[in-house]
Protein backbone atom coordinates (compact mmCIF):
# COMPACT_ATOMS: atom_id res chain seq x y z
CA UNK A 1 0.00 0.00 0.00
CA UNK A 2 1.37 3.78 -1.21
CA UNK A 3 0.28 6.08 1.46
CA UNK A 4 0.30 9.56 -0.43
CA UNK A 5 0.88 12.81 1.69
CA UNK A 6 -1.75 15.34 0.90
CA UNK A 7 -0.11 18.76 1.14
CA UNK A 8 -2.11 20.70 4.11
CA UNK A 9 -5.13 23.74 2.39
CA UNK A 10 -5.84 26.31 4.18
CA UNK A 11 -8.80 27.15 4.01
CA UNK A 12 -10.59 31.24 4.67
CA UNK A 13 -14.01 31.84 6.44
CA UNK A 14 -15.75 33.68 4.30
CA UNK A 15 -18.90 34.21 5.97
CA UNK A 16 -20.61 32.86 9.37
CA UNK A 17 -23.99 33.34 11.22
CA UNK A 18 -24.23 36.94 12.79
CA UNK A 19 -24.40 36.69 16.70
CA UNK A 20 -27.59 38.39 16.18
CA UNK A 21 -29.38 35.95 14.65
CA UNK A 22 -30.11 32.73 17.10
CA UNK A 23 -29.26 29.02 15.96
CA UNK A 24 -32.42 27.68 15.60
CA UNK A 25 -34.94 26.60 12.25
CA UNK A 26 -36.96 29.13 11.18
CA UNK A 27 -41.17 28.09 10.17
CA UNK A 28 -40.83 29.65 6.65
CA UNK A 29 -41.62 27.85 3.66
CA UNK A 30 -38.53 26.51 1.30
CA UNK A 31 -37.22 29.35 -1.42
CA UNK A 32 -39.02 32.09 1.04
CA UNK A 33 -36.80 35.62 1.41
CA UNK A 34 -37.57 36.21 4.81
CA UNK A 35 -34.85 34.60 6.14
CA UNK A 36 -32.39 36.11 3.73
CA UNK A 37 -33.78 39.82 5.22
CA UNK A 38 -33.31 38.26 8.45
CA UNK A 39 -29.78 37.67 8.04
CA UNK A 40 -29.31 41.11 6.67
CA UNK A 41 -30.28 42.93 9.32
CA UNK A 42 -28.59 40.84 11.45
CA UNK A 43 -25.57 42.02 10.15
CA UNK A 44 -26.20 45.25 10.06
CA UNK A 45 -27.21 45.52 13.43
CA UNK A 46 -24.15 43.67 14.40
CA UNK A 47 -21.50 45.61 12.60
CA UNK A 48 -23.01 48.79 13.89
CA UNK A 49 -22.73 47.55 17.42
CA UNK A 50 -26.26 47.86 17.92
CA UNK A 51 -27.38 44.60 19.20
CA UNK A 52 -27.38 45.50 23.10
CA UNK A 53 -29.84 48.69 22.67
CA UNK A 54 -32.14 47.04 19.45
CA UNK A 55 -35.72 46.54 20.27
CA UNK A 56 -37.99 44.86 17.12
CA UNK A 57 -41.43 44.85 16.59
CA UNK A 58 -43.14 42.06 14.94
CA UNK A 59 -46.14 42.55 13.11
CA UNK A 60 -48.68 39.51 12.38
CA UNK A 61 -48.40 37.88 9.85
CA UNK A 62 -45.65 35.32 8.44
CA UNK A 63 -43.17 37.42 10.56
CA UNK A 64 -44.97 36.69 13.86
CA UNK A 65 -42.26 34.21 14.93
CA UNK A 66 -39.73 37.09 14.41
CA UNK A 67 -39.08 37.16 17.87
CA UNK A 68 -37.89 33.90 17.87
CA UNK A 69 -34.94 34.23 15.53
CA UNK A 70 -33.13 37.85 16.61
CA UNK A 71 -31.18 37.82 19.74
CA UNK A 72 -32.39 41.31 20.27
CA UNK A 73 -34.94 42.49 22.82
CA UNK A 74 -38.79 42.03 20.47
CA UNK A 75 -42.64 42.64 21.32
CA UNK A 76 -45.44 41.47 19.17
CA UNK A 77 -47.89 44.52 17.70
CA UNK A 78 -51.55 43.51 16.72
CA UNK A 79 -52.50 43.56 13.23
CA UNK A 80 -51.16 46.63 11.47
CA UNK A 81 -50.21 48.34 14.56
CA UNK A 82 -46.24 48.09 14.68
CA UNK A 83 -45.60 51.81 13.82
CA UNK A 84 -47.72 52.89 16.96
CA UNK A 85 -45.93 50.21 19.41
CA UNK A 86 -42.90 51.53 17.52
CA UNK A 87 -43.49 54.74 18.38
CA UNK A 88 -44.15 54.51 21.84
CA UNK A 89 -41.26 52.73 22.70
CA UNK A 90 -39.01 54.97 20.82
CA UNK A 91 -40.71 57.85 23.11
CA UNK A 92 -40.26 56.19 26.28
CA UNK A 93 -37.19 54.78 25.56
CA UNK A 94 -35.01 57.12 22.86
CA UNK A 95 -31.70 56.01 22.91
CA UNK A 96 -32.58 53.09 21.71
CA UNK A 97 -32.71 51.58 18.08
CA UNK A 98 -36.40 50.78 16.99
CA UNK A 99 -37.36 48.70 14.60
CA UNK A 100 -40.80 47.35 12.34
CA UNK A 101 -40.76 44.01 10.97
CA UNK A 102 -44.02 44.16 8.51
CA UNK A 103 -45.51 42.23 5.80
CA UNK A 104 -47.70 43.96 3.07
CA UNK A 105 -51.18 42.82 4.15
CA UNK A 106 -50.07 44.19 7.55
CA UNK A 107 -48.11 47.27 6.82
CA UNK A 108 -50.36 48.39 3.28
CA UNK A 109 -53.75 47.16 4.27
CA UNK A 110 -55.00 46.66 8.34
CA UNK A 111 -52.22 48.99 8.78
CA UNK A 112 -52.24 51.53 6.47
CA UNK A 113 -53.54 54.69 8.57
CA UNK A 114 -50.71 53.75 11.28
CA UNK A 115 -47.72 53.65 8.73
CA UNK A 116 -48.77 56.68 6.91
CA UNK A 117 -48.89 58.98 10.56
CA UNK A 118 -45.78 57.30 11.70
CA UNK A 119 -44.03 58.83 8.56
CA UNK A 120 -45.81 61.82 8.56
CA UNK A 121 -44.92 62.64 12.02
CA UNK A 122 -41.10 61.57 10.91
CA UNK A 123 -41.29 59.17 14.28
CA UNK A 124 -37.34 58.46 14.38
CA UNK A 125 -37.57 54.83 14.04
CA UNK A 126 -36.92 52.27 11.45
CA UNK A 127 -39.49 50.05 9.73
CA UNK A 128 -38.35 47.18 7.55
CA UNK A 129 -41.21 46.18 4.92
CA UNK A 130 -41.30 43.11 3.20
CA UNK A 131 -43.75 42.66 -0.10
CA UNK A 132 -44.28 39.70 -1.30
CA UNK A 133 -47.62 40.59 -3.30
CA UNK A 134 -50.28 38.70 -1.41
CA UNK A 135 -51.35 37.72 2.24
CA UNK A 136 -48.70 34.76 3.16
CA UNK A 137 -49.54 33.65 6.21
CA UNK A 138 -53.59 33.26 5.89
CA UNK A 139 -54.13 31.42 2.22
CA UNK A 140 -52.20 33.77 -0.10
CA UNK A 141 -54.92 35.77 -0.74
CA UNK A 142 -55.04 39.21 -2.89
CA UNK A 143 -53.18 42.13 -1.05
CA UNK A 144 -52.80 45.41 -1.43
CA UNK A 145 -49.43 45.00 -3.32
CA UNK A 146 -50.53 41.90 -5.54
CA UNK A 147 -50.04 42.84 -9.29
CA UNK A 148 -52.13 43.30 -12.04
CA UNK A 149 -53.47 39.78 -13.78
CA UNK A 150 -51.93 37.91 -10.90
CA UNK A 151 -53.49 35.01 -9.63
CA UNK A 152 -54.10 34.38 -5.50
CA UNK A 153 -57.04 32.23 -3.83
CA UNK A 154 -59.18 35.47 -4.10
CA UNK A 155 -58.46 36.53 -7.51
CA UNK A 156 -58.38 32.55 -9.12
CA UNK A 157 -58.27 34.90 -12.83
CA UNK A 158 -55.72 37.24 -11.71
CA UNK A 159 -56.23 40.37 -10.60
CA UNK A 160 -58.55 42.47 -11.96
CA UNK A 161 -57.68 46.29 -11.59
CA UNK A 162 -61.05 47.41 -13.00
CA UNK A 163 -62.62 45.94 -10.19
CA UNK A 164 -59.77 45.74 -7.35
CA UNK A 165 -57.94 49.12 -8.18
CA UNK A 166 -54.36 49.23 -8.80
CA UNK A 167 -51.04 47.60 -6.43
CA UNK A 168 -50.02 50.88 -3.94
CA UNK A 169 -46.76 51.40 -4.14
CA UNK A 170 -45.52 51.94 -0.46
CA UNK A 171 -42.03 53.52 -1.07
CA UNK A 172 -43.13 56.20 -3.49
CA UNK A 173 -46.19 56.95 -1.17
CA UNK A 174 -44.35 57.18 1.84
CA UNK A 175 -41.38 59.42 -0.25
CA UNK A 176 -43.59 62.05 -0.60
CA UNK A 177 -44.06 62.88 3.00
CA UNK A 178 -42.07 65.55 4.81
CA UNK A 179 -41.33 63.38 8.16
CA UNK A 180 -39.06 60.47 6.62
CA UNK A 181 -35.54 60.65 6.17
CA UNK A 182 -34.35 57.90 4.23
CA UNK A 183 -36.91 55.62 1.41
CA UNK A 184 -35.56 52.66 -0.63
CA UNK A 185 -36.88 49.61 -2.47
CA UNK A 186 -34.88 46.62 -2.94
CA UNK A 187 -35.07 43.22 -4.12
CA UNK A 188 -34.10 39.67 -2.36
CA UNK A 189 -34.19 38.07 -5.64
CA UNK A 190 -30.63 37.74 -6.36
CA UNK A 191 -26.71 38.15 -4.89
CA UNK A 192 -26.45 41.82 -6.35
CA UNK A 193 -29.63 43.10 -5.28
CA UNK A 194 -29.14 41.26 -1.59
CA UNK A 195 -25.78 43.22 -1.15
CA UNK A 196 -27.88 47.06 -2.82
CA UNK A 197 -30.73 45.72 -0.02
CA UNK A 198 -28.07 45.42 3.12
CA UNK A 199 -26.73 49.65 2.37
CA UNK A 200 -30.30 50.54 1.87
CA UNK A 201 -30.78 48.82 6.07
CA UNK A 202 -27.90 49.97 6.69
CA UNK A 203 -28.63 54.09 5.50
CA UNK A 204 -31.71 53.23 7.29
CA UNK A 205 -30.56 52.45 10.63
CA UNK A 206 -27.97 55.23 10.28
CA UNK A 207 -30.58 57.60 9.86
CA UNK A 208 -32.27 56.40 12.60
CA UNK A 209 -29.18 56.47 14.94
CA UNK A 210 -28.47 60.44 13.86
CA UNK A 211 -31.79 61.44 14.41
CA UNK A 212 -33.01 62.33 11.25
CA UNK A 213 -36.15 60.63 11.58
CA UNK A 214 -38.68 57.83 9.94
CA UNK A 215 -36.65 55.26 7.77
CA UNK A 216 -38.30 52.64 5.88
CA UNK A 217 -36.86 49.93 3.58
CA UNK A 218 -39.59 47.57 1.31
CA UNK A 219 -37.93 44.80 -0.15
CA UNK A 220 -39.08 42.44 -2.65
CA UNK A 221 -39.86 38.67 -1.53
CA UNK A 222 -40.38 35.89 -2.68
CA UNK A 223 -43.73 33.48 -1.48
CA UNK A 224 -43.21 30.14 -3.50
CA UNK A 225 -46.07 28.07 -1.72
CA UNK A 226 -48.57 30.90 -2.28
CA UNK A 227 -47.02 31.59 -6.14
CA UNK A 228 -47.33 28.12 -6.72
CA UNK A 229 -44.15 28.42 -8.29
CA UNK A 230 -40.50 26.55 -7.19
CA UNK A 231 -37.68 28.80 -5.58
CA UNK A 232 -35.37 29.12 -9.21
CA UNK A 233 -38.94 30.07 -10.69
CA UNK A 234 -40.13 32.19 -7.52
CA UNK A 235 -37.23 34.39 -8.16
CA UNK A 236 -37.66 34.77 -11.90
CA UNK A 237 -40.83 35.89 -11.18
CA UNK A 238 -39.67 38.82 -8.62
CA UNK A 239 -37.59 40.08 -12.12
CA UNK A 240 -40.04 39.75 -14.64
CA UNK A 241 -43.08 40.83 -13.15
CA UNK A 242 -42.81 42.37 -9.54
CA UNK A 243 -40.09 44.99 -10.61
CA UNK A 244 -41.97 46.44 -13.23
CA UNK A 245 -44.63 47.59 -11.39
CA UNK A 246 -42.53 48.45 -7.76
CA UNK A 247 -39.19 49.73 -9.43
CA UNK A 248 -35.93 49.88 -7.23
CA UNK A 249 -33.74 52.22 -6.10
CA UNK A 250 -33.96 55.34 -3.23
CA UNK A 251 -36.68 57.45 -2.95
CA UNK A 252 -35.90 59.86 -0.41
CA UNK A 253 -32.43 60.33 0.49
CA UNK A 254 -31.56 62.94 4.15
CA UNK A 255 -28.80 65.29 3.05
CA UNK A 256 -26.97 63.62 5.93
CA UNK A 257 -26.68 60.85 4.24
CA UNK A 258 -25.75 61.26 0.72
CA UNK A 259 -21.99 61.31 1.55
CA UNK A 260 -22.59 57.44 2.86
CA UNK A 261 -24.11 56.03 -0.28
CA UNK A 262 -22.36 53.83 -2.62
Amino acid sequence: MVTVALPEIAYAKVYERPRVLIEVHTHYCPGCTHGVAHRLIAEVLEEMGLRERTIGVASVGCSVFAYNYFDVDFVEAPHGRAPAMATGIKRVLPDRIVFTYQGDGDLASIGMGEIVHAAARGENITVIFINNANYGMTGGQMAPTTVPGQRTTTTPDGRDVRRSGFPIRMAELIATLEGPSYVARRSLHDPKNIRLAKKAIRLAFEAQARGLGFSFVELLSTCPTNWGLSPIEAMQWIEEMMIPIFPLGEFKVASELKGMRV
